[in-house]
């Protein structure tokens, strides 16, 4: 099989082509460290957690490098350890844990690689006089910035106009500046915020070289996928690429971009000025649902299209998850995997066309073929040993003569469909619903039970 994937850089899907099949290596922008993650976030860590299962799937665990960085350097790590009075340390190893525990709860695989910016301080200084040497850079007030007008391809992922970039930036004018769009590199630090001893001076790294810094490191110059969400594409992504590829001028950066669409909640911008603003640890502790419900419902749309978070979209997740859990689980036992069918896989590969996988498992569950829904499920994501475990153990087990009573009720049911007598055939599924029993219906009757 071929996995495909929509690249931002080229716009268009084509098929993937690793460069060393025995070493696919992906990068994904990990969370900046300050507060809990919101949904948002999280679509983009269970969408990239998808991707890296498929790709397991088709090359093996020992062959599959994912990187995903925390940024624990940032002013917005500064002004939210100020506002609650803490050293800054003590709020990123706080968060950082959160952040942990909330992805876990998803069902998230954790990274191979998961480096932290302020451990590689050394290297992103040593990229700076990198790109000042080769031209690409220069030191004004304490601050390096990358001159944008030394890299005659800046603005290739974004497809962007100049005037288009300079406000999707929100640069800051300064005097200082060769070019207002020209970006940080390095920045100069108060007495009251991190830093590090530098030849620009006491200072900290701007937030785009971070990644440019460790993705190299640990993947190489050239890696296969950069993934994260639209948001990044500018200007995050396109100073990562023109900084990387200006300081290792031999290199591709990432072969394939790869980003996961907006999200919305009933209908709007998530803000927190309009309420709206949700975090999975909500969802999971002040209203009750289930990780695997979440990750469902963050699946159920196709990666790049527009994800709008409702209660229709949590409550459509909560019955079709009853439904697989419901055939995978009987007599307080869940039914071993065997193998997802060539269907889901091929679903999965065209662009993680996650949608379709879903349909192909409900196919499944209707057609009550247990071992390869779970076998689907456990591909997806969509479960751990644990949830198959829990939700199985409330299965009460239905003793041979309980299960005989069951059958002929069934059958008396379906001579009284045959009969065309409704009524009937309504009051024996009624007797059946009240002793707990979930019946499986197609046009040519009942197909499965199960309690």
């Amino acid at each position: 099989m071929t996995i495909k994937l929509h690249n931002t850089l080229t716009k268009k899907k084509s098929e993937f082509e690793p460069i060393d099949k025995k070493n696919v290596r992906m990068y994904v922008c990990g969370p900046t460290v300050y507060s809990r993650a919101h949904i948002g976030n999280a679509r983009a860590v269970v969408v990239f957690d998808a991707l890296y299962r498929v790709l397991v799937n088709e090359y093996g665990k020992e062959h599959v490098t994912y990187a995903r960085n925390i940024t624990d350097v940032d002013d917005k790590i500064n002004k939210a350890a100020k506002e609650r009075d803490i050293p800054i340390s003590e709020l990123t190893v706080e968060t950082t844990k959160m952040f942990h525990e909330d992805m876990a709860a998803l069902n998230c695989l954790e990274p191979n690689v998961e480096p932290r910016a302020t451990e590689h301080i050394t290297e992103m200084q040593d990229m700076c006089h990198k790109l000042i040497n080769k031209g690409n850079a220069y030191e004004a007030e304490g601050h390096v910035l990358f001159d944008i007008t030394s890299d005659p391809h800046y603005g290739h992922l974004s497809r962007r106009s100049r005037d288009e970039m300079v406000a999707g930036a929100r640069v800051e004018v300064a005097p200082y500046k060769k070019d207002p769009a020209d970006f940080v590199l390095w920045k100069p630090s108060s007495d009251d915020e991190p830093g590090w001893d530098s030849p620009w001076g006491k200072g900290r790294p701007g937030w785009h070289i971070e990644c440019s810094v460790m993705s190299t490191k640990y993947l190489g110059e050239t890696f296969d996928i950069h993934g994260g969400g639209a948001d990044l594409q500018f200007p995050h992504h396109e100073n990562e690429i023109a900084q990387s590829c200006c300081a290792n001028p031999e290199s591709e950066y990432a072969k394939y971009w790869v980003h996961n669409g907006f999200l919305s909640v009933e209908g709007e911008k998530m803000s927190k000025s309009l309420g709206n603003f949700i975090t999975p640890h909500e969802l999971l502790v002040e209203q009750n649902i289930k990780g695997y419900v979440i990750r469902y419902a963050l699946l159920a749309t196709q990666y790049r299209k527009p994800l709008d978070w409702n209660e229709k979209a949590v409550q459509d997740a909560k019955k079709s998850i009853d439904k697989f859990l419901s055939v995978i689980c009987k007599d307080g036992q869940p039914r071993e995997a065997s193998k997802p069918t060539k269907e889901f896989i091929q679903a999965l590969e065209d662009d993680l066309n996650t949608p379709l996988a879903i349909s192909i498992m409900h196919e499944l569950a209707k057609k009550n073929k247990p071992k390869k829904l779970r076998a689907c499920c456990e591909l997806l994501g969509l479960f751990s040993e644990k949830d198959f475990a829990e939700y199985c153990s409330n299965i009460p087990a239905t003793s041979d003569d309980d299960a005989a009573k069951i059958e002929e009720l069934i059958e008396l049911r379906k001579t009284a469909r045959e009969e065309k007598n409704w009524a009937e055939s309504d009051r024996i599924r009624d007797e059946l619903v009240a002793q707990g029993v979930t019946l499986k219906d197609n046009p040519d009757g009942t197909t499965s039970w199960s309690k």
